[in-house]
């Protein structure tokens, strides 16, 4: 039942590379206004992405396409059945030899039934699959070391050490949420937690996991796999091939790595990025059999995907029988091939050889411009489906909301093309899993759309016999003896766009990316190195030469890269996304070919002699200098416990009158009033330890509080709105730093600094702690701004909230006002939640109770790194933390004295290789 003012929540799923990620959505009054990780779901357990947050505003997104287009111009969906239905008669006779079917990796049960049920009614018509960021070296990784197809999971929850080939497990590979979490929960040493992981990362480029290593060591693209060689060699596998002399130099590291593993038999894995070649993960398979971790961290099972394939060549084939003359009817599923697919395919000129083509789409994308017919598709949380996770758990997929511009899902064109005379999603779906349900129908249904999971669908553990050596010896290359190596190319997923798909997304356009705090726009990523050698700075524009093709992108000068290689990332470049999404970056795509998808050799740099400004935030708000992240090593810390609160020891002791308060030294003399907390205290506490950087924080914060995105000229103004940031802090040589993420939002400090110079006092301090902000008294002084230490104040100069287009209305979150121009805004500790926390405990008649109030920020951390409560109650979450020693506030000696606290960063590297971390800020 729908009553005003009160939110209904609904289990259902996002993909993204077709697996599932559980959510529960938040509506009021029919519309969905907030996206969570459903806490019954095994791939999230509570948590998301920021990709997932940032979904409901591409369902919101007015220009999504929203008729269906004959020819360039407006048709019908009854004329394109009606052509449909004509077409296919004239396929029956041939057995369908000139249809096909070009959708991308597809886990849906339901949908993968329907397209063998057309298969099995036009046995000539063939099936494709392709997605530009597809994990088909994966799938030859293990068809290599096992001889078929198994997907891979891991349970870093019972892994001591972990090594990461190429591997940005904790961001972009499928269950990167779960492997955050159970990651994490093995990183600090919260209450009688005593050890922790250790994590080494091998790689080229500067990662979120990457900045989380406790050793790293950075190689080329094409040493990974020598490197990975000699180490399986080290570890005793036979066959693996001699010394390889291009990683010659590592012996002492692989020797420590592969002692530690050996010693960590059992409680070790190893993960190879699904970007590293089919080699490297073959040799991990081999790695993970010889420690015995298979079973115990490493689990193997049947593929997730419904029709596992080597994606490139089910995509060749399909071009090839174009050119050939043998497909009459092109039907595309989703996806953009014409901007994504590899550019030595030719694909946009193989598809003009298609009498009729059709795309599906939720824009009127580079695709959509060459087909036929355009068909405007529903957006997930408007459909009905179904969806496999990273374990195979399957979720039904439901709508929250009616198709906003008459949008049809792929399960009704499918019923169009199995000859149904009025296909629905929902009749789709239900049919499926009616003649699979083993009980009462109706209770089985209710139950998996109420759970967000269809009980039963994990995927069981295999077990998998290795083949000897799957992987012939390769030969060495001594690429570091040439005294001017090639420069190498790098081709990634970005970090917020990802394949281009949300380039029209504003959240994620603007959302500063990981560590570099990019936005706006890609870049050509060089080491300082590398930058040097060739004469260039940040924001020259460089043509890039790779294979008789060429780009041009702006340079940025990126820590932690390995030397002579370039990184680009992909998803920019965009001709038809929308009116956000056009027109930034360059193409990446445009000189990716099919033989060198993640990596190549011999790219070719050109300085052009223009310059083109990049958007970044890392220079905004600067507080470096200072003693604002606190680390060390686990050694370190066990020898000197109150490092973290040292530094605040010796400053506060040489202030006179001090006195020790609780967890803080503080001095006596104030011109501030004292406060009484009586009833609740409000407080954070920040695990540096834990967080990875993933921003899944700040676009949770962004849909709550109803937070404008400004565009690029004013984020090149320091004016952008994020009410949370995560500050990435460097420390060592750039070529090779250690890396921190530190959250910072508002400090709810006891003693504001804010707070006195406001003339008409619109910021105040709450009865609970709270710094609160009252919009209707702001007259946009700014001293809030001016005289706060961590620059966390945002004000809005300009109009940034779109008032005008009435569909973002719907966008709106009901319990946060949406701020008009001229007015500061900040962090509130979701005190809209805090209240309807309050209300629910009053009309029990008890007191809110500690997990009761859960702030935007951290239900959305898949690190569980941010921590909220009532540090008043001692028996709270947030209480213990605070009593922590490693817990410590930011620029405490100003006796700001800050409600959000933070626990220190600890490291734990192998003392046989380590450098000890230790970060000032």
């Amino acid at each position: 039942e729908i009553v005003p003012g009160k939110p209904l929540y609904f289990a259902t799923a996002v993909t993204l590379g077709g697996i599932a990620e559980g959510l529960l959505v938040e509506s009021h009054e029919g519309r969905p206004t907030k996206i969570e990780g459903n806490p019954d779901h095994p791939a999230s357990l509570g948590a998301s992405t920021a990709l997932a947050q940032a979904s409901l505003l591409t369902l919101y997104d007015p220009d999504r396409a929203q008729v269906v287009i004959h020819r360039g111009s407006v048709s019908t969906w009854d004329a394109f059945v009606s052509e449909m239905r004509t077409l296919l008669a004239n396929e029956q006779p041939r057995g369908g030899a000139g249809l096909r079917i070009l959708t991308q990796t597809i886990t849906s049960p339901t949908l993968a039934q329907q397209i063998r049920s057309l298969l099995k009614a036009y046995p000539e018509a063939r099936w494709h699959q392709f997605q530009p960021v597809g994990r088909d070296n994966a799938r030859a990784g293990a068809r290599l070391a096992f001889g078929e197809y198994v997907t891979t999971r891991y349970r870093l929850d019972q892994a001591d050490v972990i090594l990461a080939l190429g591997a940005d497990f904790l961001f972009c590979i499928p269950g990167s949420v779960r492997y955050t979490h159970d990651f994490a929960a093995r990183r600090g040493l919260r209450g009688a937690q005593t050890t922790m992981n250790r994590l080494y990362v091998v790689d080229s480029a500067l990662t979120t996991t990457a900045a989380k290593a406790d050793q790293r060591l950075m190689l080329r693209p094409r040493e990974i796999e020598l490197f990975t060689r000699r180490l399986a060699a080290a570890l005793g596998i036979p066959g693996v091939g001699e010394s390889e002399p291009a990683v010659a130099e590592h012996a002492d590291w692989i020797t420590a790595l592969a002692e530690d593993l050996r010693q960590h038999a059992q409680a070790s894995v190893v993960i190879a990025g699904d970007e590293q070649p089919p080699g490297v993960h073959a040799l991990a398979h081999a790695i993970n059999g010889a420690l015995s971790n298979v079973g115990r961290t490493v689990i193997y099972s049947d593929p997730v995907e419904a029709e596992p394939v080597d994606e490139i060549e089910s995509l060749r084939a399909l071009v090839s029988d174009m050119e050939a003359g043998s497909v009459e009817l092109l039907i595309v599923l989703g996806g953009n091939p014409v901007y994504d697919a590899p550019v030595d395919m030719g694909i946009e000129q193989q598809m003009a050889r298609v009498p009729t083509r059709v795309h599906l789409a939720l824009y009127e994308d580079e695709t959509s411009r060459l087909c036929h017919w355009h068909v405007p598709e529903a957006h997930e949380l408007e459909s009905w489906s179904d969806a496999r996770a990273y374990d195979g758990t399957v979720t039904i997929v439901q709508p929250l909301i009616a198709p906003l511009y008459q949008g049809k899902t792929a399960h009704e064109l499918l019923g169009i093309l199995l000859g149904e005379p009025a296909p629905t999603s929902f009749d789709a779906v239900r049919r499926y899993w009616r003649e699979r349900a083993e009980v009462d129908f109706e209770v089985f249904w209710r139950t998996a759309l109420h759970n967000g999971v269809v009980a039963g669908t994990e995927l069981a553990p295999r077990e998998i016999r290795l083949r000897a050596m799957p992987v012939p010896a390769a030969k060495g290359e001594p690429a570091r003896q040439e005294p001017r190596p090639p420069l190498d190319i790098i081709f990634r997923p970005d970090p917020t766009i990802w394949d281009g798909r949300f380039a029209n997304n504003g959240w994620l356009q603007e959302l500063p990316k990981p560590l570099t705090t990019l936005t706006w726009d890609n870049a050509v990523h060089l080491s300082p190195a590398t930058a040097r050698r060739l004469g260039l700075a940040n924001e020259d524009v460089v043509e890039l030469r790779y294979r008789g093709r060429a780009v041009q992108g702006a340079v940025w000068i990126t820590p932690g890269h390995v030397s002579n290689a370039v990184t680009v990332h992909l998803g920019y470049g965009r001709s038809r996304a929308g009116r956000v999404g056009d027109g930034g970056g360059f193409s990446a795509y445009a000189f990716r070919t099919s033989d060198a998808l993640w990596h190549g050799v011999g790219v070719e740099i050109r300085k052009t002699g223009q310059r083109y400004r990049l958007a970044t935030g890392q220079t905004h708000h600067r507080m470096e200098g200072r003693d604002l992240v606190r680390s060390a090593t686990l050694a370190d810390f066990q020898q000197n416990p109150e490092f973290a609160r040292q530094v605040d020891r010796e400053y506060q002791q040489a202030v006179p009158g001090s006195r020790e308060q609780g967890s803080d030294l503080r001095p006596v003399a104030s011109l501030y009033p004292e406060y009484r907390y009586d009833n609740y205290a409000w407080g954070m506490v920040v695990d540096q330890s834990a967080c990875v950087g993933c921003n899944a924080c700040v676009v949770a914060c962004q849909a709550e509080n109803n937070i404008p995105v400004v565009g690029k000229d004013q984020v090149l103004n320091s004016r952008e709105m994020h009410w949370i940031r995560i500050d990435a802090y460097y420390q060592g040589p750039p070529e090779d730093p250690e890396a921190y993420f530190q959250p910072m939002l508002c400090q709810h400090c006891e003693k504001a600094p804010c707070e006195v110079v406001c003339p008409v006092m619109a910021t105040t301090h709450s009865a609970e702690g709270l710094n609160e902000m009252t919009y209707n008294r702001c007259v946009g002084t700014r001293y809030c701004s001016n005289n706060c230490p961590y620059k966390v104040r945002r004000f809005n100069f300009l109009q940034y909230s779109d008032l005008q287009t009435p569909v973002l209305k719907l966008l709106r979150n009901p319990d946060v006002t949406v701020r008009n121009r001229g007015v500061m805004e900040k962090c509130t500790y979701c005190v809209q939640r805090i209240n309807a926390a309050r209300i629910a405990a009053k009309k029990e008649d008890r007191r809110i109770r500690d997990g009761d109030v859960v702030t935007a920020c951290q239900q959305a951390c898949p690190a569980q790194a941010l921590i909220f409560g009532d540090i008043n109650d001692p028996n709270s979450r947030v209480a213990k933390l605070k009593a922590e020693r490693l817990n410590y506030g930011v620029l405490a000696e100003l006796n700001t004295q800050p409600r959000t606290t933070y626990l220190a960063a600890l490291t734990n590297p192998n003392p046989r290789l380590g450098k000890p971390k230790h970060a000032e800020g």
